[in-house]
């Protein structure tokens, strides 16, 4: 009796394609693939479309044997940190009047949305810092940058969060809300699926601009939802990105729910200084 050919352990973008039945395989000597748990393929045998971090296991884990593309934190931390270069501020020793006293600032906790995210990186000295080297906004003072790559994992389902944003002082909050927002449709590999608007969640006094943005990344679209707040001390934006919203069409995505998650964020990023 043969002995069965070993198990080939998953590649970066789902397990290994099942042998072809009617003749032959897809792919010379590859081997039919191990039973596993739930997978987010759509369909049996149909690799599920490019992950929105190459080089990185699924949704935002630890780097993979890929190797990886254009830069390791991916195409999805590339957009929502473009939020930066827009709201950018580097008059940090500047004065002026009519700022606000510095109150809070923004922290990059172990885990988010009562933890069901956790953190995969803090970019805030890498990523952050070189969003906003060189760059000034006159209505800022004092910016430190924040960013922050969770993930989460279930039996069922997977997904990523990205926050990217900055604590200082700020004199117009809603103009930097709204550049947060411009800065992250400009970045590479983004367009604009669903424009911005303003929503303030159900009991909240807490106003959040939303979008979604179309990913382009070999060949395939995905979408992608984000919602930025600003107040006189904290400007942030956080996409969300999971397997079920990434599959559907921009005017499709749930921007309230996104909003009431960012709001989350912000509630447990957003901490009193001293």
């Amino acid at each position: 009796m043969s002995m069965p050919p070993p198990q080939q352990p998953p590649g970066p973008y789902g397990p290994p394609q099942p042998p072809n039945h009617h003749g032959g395989q897809p792919y010379a000597a590859q081997p039919a693939p191990p039973q596993q748990p739930y997978s987010g393929q759509p369909y049996p045998g149909q690799p599920y479309p490019p992950q929105p971090y190459p080089g990185q296991g699924a949704w935002g884990q630890p780097p993979t044997g890929q190797p990886p593309r254009k830069n390791r934190t991916g195409l999805v931390i590339g957009i929502v940190v473009g939020s930066l270069v827009v709201l950018g501020a580097a008059g940090a020793a500047l004065s002026g009047s009519g700022f606000p006293e510095a109150r809070y600032r923004l922290t990059v906790p172990k885990t988010l949305v009562d933890g069901k995210y956790q953190l995969v990186q803090d970019h805030s000295d890498t990523e952050g810092k070189k969003a906003l080297k060189g760059t000034y906004d006159s209505k800022i003072r004092d910016p430190k940058p924040v960013v922050g790559q969770y993930a989460f994992e279930s039996p069922k389902a997977s997904g990523a969060l990205v926050v990217s944003g900055m604590y200082g002082r700020f004199k117009d909050p809603a103009e930097a809300r709204e550049k947060m927002l411009r800065g992250a449709t400009d970045a590479e590999g983004s367009s604009l699926g669903v424009p911005a608007r303003d929503i303030t969640p159900t009991g909240s006094d807490i106003t959040l601009s939303c979008q979604v943005l179309t990913v382009r990344q070999g060949g395939v679209e995905s979408s992608l939802p984000m919602c930025a707040w600003a107040d006189e001390n904290t400007s942030a934006s956080v996409g969300i990105v999971d397997q079920e919203t990434a599959l559907q069409k921009p005017g499709s995505v749930d921007l309230a729910k996104t909003a009431e998650t960012t709001l989350k964020v912000r509630a447990e990023m957003r901490q009193p200084i001293g």
